[in-house]
C-alpha cells in the first residue's frame, strides 16, 4: 500500500484510491519566460520516484505531463533535462487547456511550489517545496538528483557549492563500491533491509530515509558484500543514480 500526503490537508492518502493496478500521475509544468526552472525540475523528477516507487511495489504506473504550449526548442530542451537527470518519459505531454480532461481523473497531481492546478481536478495535491539557485552549467546532473532526492519533497532545499560537492563525492564512492562489490559472490538483499526499504518508500516517498540506509549498509561490517550489491542495484531502481556505472571497469583497468 502506498500512502502519500495531500498538500491541501496534510493528511496521507492511500493511492491509487481504488483497489486496481495502475497508478495514474499527472505532473503539471507552468514553465515561466525563463525556461525550465529548478523547481520545475523538482516536480519532474517527484513524479519520476513515485512512478518507480509503484512499479517497485508491483503497481503499473502511467505518468501524464502538462505545460504551456513550448515552441519547439523549449520541447526539445525539457526533454534533454529529463533524459540527464534519469527521468523516465512521460506517457503523454500535453498543452494546458481551460476545459482540459488530460490529467482530470489522475490519482497524484505534482505540481511546483505556488503554481496552481484546476480545483475540479481529482486525486490527491503534492506541492513540491521551492529549490534554487540553479546548479552551475557542468555540473553532473545526477548529482543534482542526489542532492534533490536527500530532502523530503515538501522541504524547500538551498542549492549550495558545498552540498553539490558532497553529492558528487557520495555518488563517485558509492559508484565505486558497487563495481568492488560486483565482483564478490552475489547474496539476496537482507530481508529486513528489504521491508524497511519497501516501508520507508511506501510512507511518503521516504527517500532521504533510504538514502540513511544505504549510508549505514554501506559501512556494516554484518553485511556480505554481495548482499550490498544487490541492495545498491535494487533500489537504484528508484534513485535512478546508475550506481553500477563503474562495474566492469575496475576489473578491465586491471588487465
Amino acid at each position: 500500500m502506498l500512502r502519500i500526503a495531500d498538500t491541501r490537508t496534510g493528511h496521507l492518502v492511500e493511492i491509487p484510491s481504488v483497489s486496481r493496478h495502475l497508478l495514474s500521475i499527472c505532473v503539471h509544468l507552468p514553465l515561466g519566460d525563463t525556461g525550465i526552472g529548478m523547481t520545475d525540475m523538482r516536480a519532474l523528477l517527484v513524479g519520476d520516484v513515485l512512478a518507480r516507487t509503484a512499479e517497485l511495489h508491483g503497481l503499473q504506473s502511467r505518468t501524464f505531463l502538462t505545460t504551456p504550449d513550448l515552441p519547439e526548442e523549449r520541447a526539445v530542451a525539457l526533454d534533454r533535462v529529463m533524459s540527464a537527470l534519469g527521468i523516465h518519459p512521460p506517457a503523454t505531454v500535453g498543452v494546458h487547456r481551460p476545459n482540459g480532461t488530460l490529467c482530470a481523473t489522475a490519482d497524484v497531481h505534482v505540481h511546483a511550489h505556488a503554481s496552481a492546478v484546476r480545483d475540479e481536478a481529482g486525486g490527491v495535491r503534492v506541492e513540491v517545496g521551492e529549490i534554487g539557485p540553479a546548479a552551475p552549467e557542468g555540473t553532473d546532473p545526477l548529482a543534482v538528483r542526489l542532492l534533490v532526492l536527500g530532502h523530503a519533497h515538501r522541504t524547500p532545499v538551498t542549492v549550495t557549492g558545498t552540498a553539490l560537492d558532497e553529492a558528487r563525492r557520495t555518488l563517485e564512492h558509492w559508484r565505486q563500491l558497487v563495481a568492488g562489490w560486483a565482483q564478490e559472490p552475489s547474496r539476496p538483499v537482507p530481508a529486513d533491509v528489504l521491508r524497511d526499504a519497501h516501508a520507508l518508500l511506501a510512507d511518503d516517498l521516504g527517500v532521504p530515509a533510504v538514502l540513511d540506509m544505504l549510508v549505514t549498509l554501506a559501512e556494516s561490517a554484518d553485511v556480505a558484500a554481495g548482499a550490498k550489491f544487490e541492495t545498491f542495484a535494487f533500489l537504484d531502481r528508484v534513485l535512478g543514480l546508475d550506481l553500477a556505472r563503474e562495474v566492469g571497469h575496475q576489473h578491465r583497468a586491471a588487465t
